[in-house]
């Protein structure tokens, strides 16, 4: 019985996460219309608010086109790859009635990150274009660099809490959030988490100008869709696990999910407002700069740790 209750709670998670996905979508388009002082989708429902669904049908229902060169089983599964690792780690959320949530939630977030870059490398490749090649080979060169000093980062916490459970930051952050207390982190967890989803200012991989659209190039319909909806659903964990780690844990309350909508309001900001960054600059802040920060913030927090400890 628990096994089937949990599995139709991580099932009714996963449509609410689709549906936000949907939603993430337009607002993301509106955002990006006020920002360019345009309207953004306004025509289909209204104000736009079935826009989402309106352009899942038409690329789900579009001719799946493929190159005739290409590698046709990795071509065509590496993208339900990268959608079902960016749904599967939703199952760390730290939601007490779920009944998925497990003692080891970071370290399972960490392996579901790291098997992603094989799915977008996948899709480069078997694409069997230059472009879809070099797109591919850039995202898993800055998405490596940057889950170090993510996974620096977390270690610095879970030293401070004392578990890999996501439980455990709701009780420490009762009186004081850890976005105070590791404001330099926070903002070095931010951007690597921008560098993480291939989104402005870090989107070497759809470098538009010299790689077309990058890794996706040789995708259209439902295969094109099925990526979009990974990047999308990453977004959205990846501000879920913001508020969760620096901005309290107390995902019962309504407050929570306003927070993950301003995390998420922050990824787009960025997306209108900055430049794209040189590829050698990126990997320079990466090792140059987050690395030390985040290995100097461990070396502190085991410091602190240990001086509770005695």
């Amino acid at each position: 019985m628990e096994l089937i209750l949990g599995f139709l709670s991580f099932l009714m998670l996963m449509i609410c996460v689709l549906v936000s996905v949907a939603f993430l979508t337009l607002f993301e388009r509106k955002i990006l219309g006020y920002v360019q002082i345009r309207k953004g989708p306004n025509k289909v429902g209204y104000m736009g608010f079935v826009q989402p669904f309106a352009d899942a049908v038409k690329l789900f229902v579009k001719e799946q086109a493929y190159p005739i060169t290409s590698n046709y089983m990795s071509y065509y599964v590496s993208p339900v790859i990268s959608l079902f690792l960016a749904l599967l780690v939703w199952g760390v959320m730290p939601l007490s009635f779920c009944m998925v949530s497990f003692g080891l939630g970071l370290l399972f977030f960490l392996c579901c990150t790291s098997l992603g870059v094989y799915s977008v490398l996948a899709a480069g490749w078997s694409s069997n274009s230059k472009y879809a090649l070099l797109g591919g080979l850039r995202a898993v060169a800055q998405t490596i660099s940057y889950e170090v000093s993510l996974a620096l980062i977390l270690l610095s916490f879970v030293f401070l809490v004392g578990s890999f459970d996501l439980f455990g930051f709701k009780d420490l952050q009762e009186y004081i959030w850890f976005f105070v207390v590791g404001f330099p982190l926070a903002l070095c967890w931010l951007s690597s988490c921008l560098a993480e989803t291939n989104r402005t200012p870090f989107d070497f991989a759809e470098g538009e100008s010299e790689l077309v659209s990058g890794f996706n190039i040789e995708y259209s319909g439902g295969g094109f869709a099925l990526i979009f909806m990974a990047e999308y659903a990453s977004i959205l964990f990846m501000s879920m696990l913001f508020s969760v780690i620096f901005l309290g844990c107390n995902v019962m309350s309504l407050l929570f999910y306003v927070k993950v909508v301003l995390i998420s309001f922050v990824f787009i900001w960025m997306r209108g407002t900055l430049p794209r960054f040189r590829y050698d600059k990126l990997m320079f802040l990466a090792w140059k700069s987050y690395l030390p920060i985040s290995l100097n913030y461990l070396i502190f927090f085991v410091g602190v740790k240990l001086l509770f400890i005695m």
